[in-house]
């Protein structure tokens, strides 16, 4: 019982101290110490050191001995490396998918009704914001009708998240342009425009999370 206890105290450690890294609660960079989260979650050190070595098994931290664990910034080639994931996948999502209208009219209707939710959403709750971001996108990436690559597109989503919030933290302008941007990635859609698509998806992509594009596919400079 003691066991079970400890264990589902250091699941819930780690849920909590990830979600904060997620949504940029705690900013990459940072250096957190064990008795400060167990303060903060009112646990034992215990379940702290057990959530720290997984969240360091999985990239997120590293952990430096009575020094505490840092928080593993975004680097700029883990944004590159998402980015061109991203601009594969949904690219051959739309190439597919514009081939079948009715699966063309499915997807339309569900990115409208997404975007009316993220219109809707409160840019200052960025947890909520960025989790309605992901959506979008992912639902882009199911609609290709290729299980495995949605599957994949669906390991991406907390980078994804992760680096969006880190983007709106930087900069206030970025919170309506993906709004718009969504807006115009929906229309290229709704007109079986791939072509269109894929430009509009790699400039989105480049300013979102500022990155120079001429390095990435497709992208312009």
């Amino acid at each position: 019982m003691l066991h079970a206890t400890s264990e589902s105290a250091a699941e819930r450690v780690y849920a909590e101290v990830k979600e904060q890294i997620l949504t940029n609660e705690i900013a990459g960079g940072e250096l957190i110490s064990e008795g400060e989260i167990a303060a903060r979650c009112s646990v034992s050190r215990t379940p702290v050191r057990e959530a720290f070595l997984r969240l360091e098994t999985e990239g997120w931290m590293r952990l430096y001995p009575k020094r505490g664990a840092l928080v593993v910034p975004i680097g700029e080639r883990e944004i590159r490396d998402v980015i061109d994931a991203r601009l594969l996948l949904e690219r051959h999502a739309v190439r597919s998918v514009v081939t079948r209208p009715a699966a063309t009219a499915g997807l339309v209707r569900g990115l409208r009704d997404n975007l009316a939710a993220h219109r809707r959403a409160d840019a200052a709750d960025i947890q909520e914001f960025s989790r309605i971001d992901a959506e979008f996108h992912q639902l882009i990436a199911a609609a290709g009708d290729n299980p495995l690559l949605s599957d994949f597109y669906a390991t991406l989503g907390e980078r994804h998240r992760r680096m969006t919030t880190a983007s709106v933290h930087r900069d206030a302008s970025i919170a309506p342009r993906i709004l718009d941007d969504h807006r115009a990635l929906l229309d290229a859609i709704e007109s079986v425009d791939a072509d269109r698509f894929d430009e509009l998806l790699a400039g989105h992509l480049v300013a979102v999370h500022d990155l120079p594009g001429h390095d990435l596919p497709g992208a312009s400079a």
